[in-house]
């Protein structure tokens, strides 16, 4: 029912504008609600469309807008910002077109604006807002100044890492650019002056020549072993037989023989080796019969070897150092049918960064890897490699000398020979033993001494 009055309501409006003036369609003037173009000396509105009668109850606001328009002539624009569930209620005899499209805006909240040819009818929030950016936007592009070009060559940093930082510190503008040249190490920046001026300050700042740092080692490896070492040696002969008259009376056996049985004829051979020491003794009869030699080899050796280096290295503040002693290792690789000959490093391997604080002191993170050869691992004739490692960080004053500390390996070993059963008989079980003792211990202790260059 509400839709049904409300087109009975644009009809009867409509019809009565057709009769009451007919012409003033056609020479309506343009709109200028809002501009303030209709104001009379007094200040009031005055409005020049033709009178027309309109009886709107609860209109769709959009639709009476429209409306309007064509009943003035007038091309308009209807804003988003206007809501979509606006209502009219206005009942209104013989009042200037113009007027009425402008009763129904101040109802509603609305304004509009000229643009060209086109009405645009707007919420007054809407509008405020427009200005607003319009005048930030006047305002930024009257305070925007000109970018300009800075060409900055970096003596000690290098460009693409100052370019890093700039980008980290947002130190650019929005319309700020910064480009490394690696070539030449300049960084060319383009960016308003104030923004140049102060990342000039910066650069100037950062770009100086850092100090650097001696480092100088001492290195000290020492291989200590002993051994102790006894074994015997014994051999028999004794014969039974008619050439020396001490035949038996039996029938079988009537002679025989007994002698060692080991390579060198002894009965019993578990000597020393390579002793320097031995105590032989020789026993036997007029006649032959007998023979008993019995030999003692003793060996003990006590080695010690000790190598010292002191390899000395100058670089710059946090930057890596190593120093190395030793050499490779060759093997071979066998890939498509092709032999490769290839290299493993065997060698004492130090590694040191230095850090310097504001203080004076230097911080050191220190990397330690002592690879020697283990020939007695060996795999198809390379042998091993056995590794020792270590990683500290220390903190030292300029010249002092530290210890970063010492790795040391001990290996005892015990190896025992012996005849079984008749090792064990107290007393003379030493004679059918051979005993065996060594030990042997690696330590390595390496020393820093940092110092500064400034």
């Amino acid at each position: 029912m509400k839709s049904t009055r409300n087109w009975m309501v644009l009809i009867t409006t409509a019809i009565t504008i057709a009769l009451a003036t007919p012409v003033a369609q056609t020479q309506s003037p343009r709109f200028a609600a809002g501009q303030g173009s209709g104001a009379t000396a007094q200040g009031q509105q005055r409005f020049t469309g033709a009178p027309i009668d309109v009886d709107y109850a609860s209109a769709d606001l959009r639709k009476v807008l429209r409306q309007i328009a064509d009943i003035g002539g007038i091309n308009l624009a209807i804003d988003p910002s206007v809501p979509v569930s606006g209502a009219v209620d206005l009942k209104l005899t013989q009042v200037p077109w113009d007027q009425v499209l402008d009763t129904v805006m101040q109802l509603n909240n609305l304004t509009n604006v000229n643009n060209g040819t086109v009405v645009i009818v707007l919420t007054r929030e809407a509008r405020t807002k427009q200005l607003e950016d319009e005048a930030k936007q006047k305002k930024a592009g009257e305070k925007a100044p000109d970018l300009v070009t800075e060409r900055v060559r970096l003596n000690f940093a290098k460009a693409s890492e100052m370019k890093k930082l700039l980008d980290q510190a947002d130190m650019l503008s929005e319309r700020g650019t910064a480009e490394p040249d690696e070539r030449s190490n300049i960084l060319v920046i383009k960016d308003v002056p104030v923004a140049i001026e102060e990342i000039k300050k910066l650069i100037a700042d950062l770009d100086k020549p850092e100090p650097q740092v001696e480092i100088e080692a001492y290195i000290v490896q020492t291989n200590q072993d002993t051994a102790r070492e006894l074994g015997v040696q014994w051999g028999l002969n004794a014969r039974s037989n008619a050439q020396i008259g001490n035949t038996t009376p039996l029938g079988f056996p009537n002679n025989g023989s007994l002698t060692g049985a080991t390579n060198n004829g002894n009965a019993v051979n578990m000597p020393a080796v390579g002793a320097t020491s031995a105590l032989k003794l020789a026993l036997g009869s007029v006649n032959g019969a007998l023979d008993l030699a019995f030999t003692l080899s003793a060996l003990e050796r006590t080695g010690k070897l000790e190598i010292k280096s002191k390899p000395k290295v100058v670089t710059a503040n946090n930057k890596p150092a190593e120093m190395s002693s030793g050499f490779q290792i060759p093997y071979q690789t066998v890939s498509n049918n092709t032999t490769t000959i290839q290299y493993k490093d065997a060698a004492l391997k130090l590694v040191v960064t230095p850090t310097i604080s504001g203080n004076g002191s230097v911080s050191m993170i220190v990397a330690l890897e002592n690879a020697t050869p283990d020939f007695s691992r060996s795999v198809d004739g390379n042998p091993s490699i056995a590794t020792q490692r270590a990683m500290t960080q220390v903190q030292v004053p300029d010249g002092t000398t530290t210890a970063i500390g010492g790795i040391l390996k001990t290996t005892v070993s015990t190896d025992k020979e012996s005849t079984p059963g008749i090792s064990r008989i107290p007393l003379i079980g030493w004679m059918f033993r051979h005993n065996t003792n060594k030990s042997e211990s690696q330590e390595l202790v390496i020393f820093l001494t940092p110092r500064i260059i400034r």
